[in-house]
């Protein structure tokens, strides 16, 4: 989710305000936009993948950042903030206009909202292709049980799947883990037409 600031910034006045602000921001040739707030299902769905991954990948030397950490990105620099990022072996970083960024992330998730869904299946995908290290991304909706999985092949090209079924899970290959997706949306209320996976109950109404 995000809203734009002001209209133009140098990147100057962008790394500045990152630096004294408590919000964060993303920077699109001049434009800055802040990145703060989302919904309820997103915040479930994020905090059900950071729990699932990290239970998973104890004792194999990953490690899993939430939306907080920096990405640096080529196309469009300085960097992006992507839901998840999970990097293995020593991290990397970077210092850009006094700031740490990540330079060496393997897995990327994105949760999906209405406003940036376009942006994180195009332009944001190819702004992380740019980054060497990095060999597969994971698009989550939040509206319905639904992962749009993308694994980078040793000739360079991307493969696709798509999952839609509580009874489904998705392989990371990076990271050498499955992702059952009654886990990922473990308590999220859906719209009254998607029942939930059997065995959980969904959130009430307040």
């Amino acid at each position: 989710m995000s809203a734009m600031v002001r209209p133009r910034y140098t990147l100057e006045e962008y790394f500045e305000l990152e630096r004294t602000s408590e919000e964060k921001y993303e920077f699109f040739n001049g434009e800055v936009f802040c990145m703060s707030g989302v919904s309820p299902q997103h915040s479930l769905i994020e905090g059900n993948l950071v729990t699932t991954l990290n239970n998973n990948l104890r004792g194999q030397g990953c490690r899993v950042y939430t939306s907080n950490l920096r990405v640096k990105t080529l196309p469009l620099p300085p960097y992006r903030y992507p839901d998840l990022s999970v990097v293995c072996e020593q991290p990397q970083f970077e210092e850009l206009g006094g700031l740490k960024v990540l330079t060496s992330p393997v897995l990327i998730i994105e949760v999906l909202s209405p406003s940036t869904e376009a942006f994180d299946r195009g332009d944001k995908f190819t702004y992380y292709k740019s980054i060497s290290s990095f060999r597969e991304y994971l698009l989550v909706a939040q509206h319905r049980p639904h992962i749009s999985h993308y694994i980078k092949q040793e000739d360079g090209k991307w493969s696709y799947e798509e999952l839609n079924d509580f009874g489904d899970t998705v392989y990371l290959a990076t990271v050498d883990c499955a992702l059952p997706l009654v886990e990922v949306y473990r308590d999220v209320e859906f719209s009254p037409e998607i029942p939930p996976p059997e065995g959980l109950t969904p959130v009430e109404s307040k």
